[in-house]
């Protein structure tokens, strides 16, 4: 049963005004004269998997705050709306697992008619259940199976189905290197198949896997300017060192973030490439001999190492020696994504050391608490950034003004 609610125009304290104070929210689901609100698709109902609640608890909340914005303006619409103004989006869904080790989904909660939204991540390996008495954590085939069950159990009653999965499952089993499969452009396609309208995910390690699904609705979306505001606060004059920052890329694939870092911070732009052993491979990938550097002296410059993970952080504490070697006066490590594969101990050593001085990354995955203590680690909250897209989507509005940040960047360094 969709709730319907009747709200009073809150307090100014409770509204917070996205406009005037946040560039973020500086975008209102109007038609594309901006005379009156569009229509939403139907009510939202967000539904977190197991390994996305704490993640969705977020969203939820700023989904609700946002929506409340709405009153200042038009508060006969929200009123006139069924479902679209509640302090709970989200439906009571459950992926339950049998001690064989096989599942189902359960939906314990009305979704016809609704525009659903799953949260998928697929690399919380905090998650666990018991296979025969043992106890088993999830891996990202195994969330990636209670996905295509949820989508199975709304399936037919949904007015539409996204998924929002941060980390794009297999998303580094993208191309072919010899007789291999192609993981990530065989999700998508199954995905659409089961109906799924949207798919949204974060920084893909190679956004090219959207030519699997040319004609479907797949965005990757870039997490710059969240990053770069959190960089800001540790570094306030930020606007004004560009003459001694230098962005770094990691490896040739992630030259491309690099260079757009690089433009909109107006810094000099370095890489490397990493020599390879090609004739063995360990821990299925080819093992890295050494990282050859192609950029001008850094000696008493500022450097910002971006990637798009850090899987057991390797080449992001070899480059960080590297820089520091060659001079560097302070290094900061940027990755949309941070699961640490081989713990924290060689990072925690690295900053002892000094060889880095902060690692900035994302809340779109898990990060253990342990993680979250640590003295050099910036977590960047992307909760609120969601909430504006579910609603943007849910309006079928255009994503272009939240998806490109060229513009929220220049007012954010201007300021």
């Amino acid at each position: 049963m969709i709730e319907h609610f009747s709200v009073s125009a809150p307090s100014a304290d409770s509204l917070t005004s996205a406009s005037s104070r946040d560039s973020d929210s500086n975008y209102y689901i109007y038609d594309q004269y901006g005379d009156n609100l569009m229509e939403p698709v139907g009510p939202v109902g967000i539904i977190a998997l197991k390994g996305s609640r704490d993640f969705t608890t977020q969203v939820n909340h700023y989904l609700y705050q946002r929506r409340t914005e709405y009153l200042k303006k038009t508060p006969e619409y929200v009123n006139n709306k069924p479902g679209f103004l509640r302090r709970n989006y989200t439906i009571d869904a459950e992926c339950q697992r049998f001690s064989t080790g096989e599942g189902r989904a359960v939906i314990n909660s009305s979704v016809r008619g609704h525009d659903i939204f799953i949260l998928c991540d697929v690399t919380n390996y905090a998650c666990s259940y018991s296979l025969f008495g043992q106890v088993k954590r999830m891996t990202p085939d195994e969330h990636y199976q209670d996905l295509k069950r949820t989508i199975l159990a709304v399936s037919g009653k949904a007015r539409r189905i996204n998924v929002i999965m941060p980390f794009l499952y297999e998303g580094r089993q993208h191309k072919r290197n010899g007789r291999e499969s192609l993981d990530c452009a065989f999700m998508l396609e199954e995905l659409t198949r089961l109906g799924v309208s949207n798919i949204i995910t974060f920084d893909a390690h190679d956004p090219h896997v959207a030519n699997a699904v040319p004609i479907s609705g797949f965005e990757t979306i870039p997490t710059t300017y969240q990053v770069i505001k959190a960089l800001k606060r540790v570094m306030p004059d930020l606007h004004n060192i560009n003459n001694d920052l230098m962005v770094i890329s990691p490896d040739e694939g992630a030259l491309q973030r690099a260079m757009y870092y690089a433009t909109m911070l107006g810094a000099k732009l370095g890489t490397f490439y990493k020599r390879r052993d090609y004739t063995r491979i360990v821990d299925g990938r080819n093992p890295i001999l050494n990282h050859e550097f192609l950029g001008v002296d850094i000696t008493g410059k500022t450097i910002l190492i971006v990637d798009d993970m850090i899987a057991s952080g390797d080449s992001m504490l070899d480059i960080a020696k590297e820089m520091k070697k060659r001079q560097a006066k302070k290094v900061y490590c940027s990755a949309s994504f941070s699961l640490f594969t081989s713990g924290y101990e060689r990072f925690d050593q690295a900053y002892k050391d000094g060889l880095f001085d902060k690692v900035f990354s994302t809340n779109l995955t898990y990060r253990e608490p342990q993680l979250l203590s640590r003295p050099w680690f910036v977590d960047v909250n992307m909760a609120k950034y969601v909430a504006l897209l579910v609603d943007a989507i849910n309006h079928d509005a255009s994503l272009s003004a939240l998806i490109d940040p060229t513009a929220k960047i220049h007012r954010l360094l201007a300021n």
